[in-house]
């Protein structure tokens, strides 16, 4: 990823290595309470809500070409069963590892003696400006890869009822009496006979019933 407009020290995904220093072996380690940034997650399956707390544990390490970062992002996802589409929450625990290079050093972490200007090359690295470096981007490919793509509110969850979508986990019985579509002309057949019949016997001609009991 090509360098940025200037980073603000004040949002809490934006850390600063001054401290850690540009001496290889360096060691730093962090630990950060954030709100959630907005679609944090799969957009529209499962996700962390906005402003939900995320827990951030971050290894900071210097190396030639930059800073290597190693963390551990811990939060709570809601989201909604593919199959019952009950609301369900999960505990998520994403692992991630990135490195965040030096504007000023190539690949192998010499200083260049002129900046280049190589846009394909840079367009997939992550940059340290300033001292500060966004953490953001890396916690949003770790929480989609740690998320599941069709969360379930459990792993033997039966879903809905094809026919009047009742959650079947609730009642593993439930079912509807199935008619073979091949009967059902004949028995909608036999109910217009049965009526038919009726309507006969109300129309019979007056006087007819006196006559049989005389």
């Amino acid at each position: 990823m090509a360098l940025n407009a200037r980073l603000d020290h004040r949002n809490p995904l934006v850390f600063d290595t001054h401290e850690l220093g540009r001496r290889p072996g360096a060691l730093q380690r962090l630990t950060r309470e954030i709100d959630a940034p907005k679609d944090l997650g799969i957009q529209g399956v499962i996700g962390v809500p906005e402003g939900a707390p995320v827990e951030l544990e971050l290894r900071l390490e210097s190396v030639m070409e930059g800073v290597l970062v190693t963390g551990t992002a811990r939060a709570l996802a809601k989201g909604e069963c593919v199959r019952c589409l009950e609301p369900l929450e999960l505990v998520l625990e994403a692992d991630f590892q990135e490195m965040f290079s030096y504007p000023d050093a190539d690949d192998r972490g010499r200083v260049k003696a002129e900046p280049a200007d190589d846009a394909e090359e840079d367009e997939d690295r992550l940059f340290i400006e300033d001292g500060l470096f966004d953490l953001e981007p890396v916690l949003r490919d770790a929480v989609v890869l740690a998320l599941p793509m069709q969360p379930v509110c459990q792993d033997d969850c039966l879903g809905l009822c094809s026919e009047c979508g009742a959650r079947l986990t609730d009642d593993p019985d439930h079912h509807h009496d199935a008619v073979d579509i091949r009967w059902a002309a004949l028995q909608g057949l036999a109910g217009s006979l049965e009526d038919g019949e009726k309507d006969e016997m109300s129309g019979a001609e007056p006087g007819v019933d006196e006559k049989q009991e005389k």
